[in-house]
């Protein structure tokens, strides 16, 4: 349950850097509630890759 918990809290956060800036009310507490999420995905044992696959390249191996 963490795993799209956390997806989903880092996405809002990054739409509202992009819609609203770094340093707006809203922007803060999304970021805060990613940092929260995230911290505790990684204490119930998952780590950033879970989170964040890598980004393959189509046609290279």
């Amino acid at each position: 349950m963490h795993i799209p918990t956390a997806r989903t809290a880092q996405h809002h956060a990054v739409r509202a850097i992009a819609a609203r800036g770094l340093a707006h009310p809203l922007t803060r507490v999304l970021l805060a509630a990613a940092a929260l999420t995230a911290a505790a995905a990684w204490e119930s044992g998952h780590r950033v890759t879970d989170i964040h696959p890598p980004i393959t390249r189509h046609g290279k191996s």
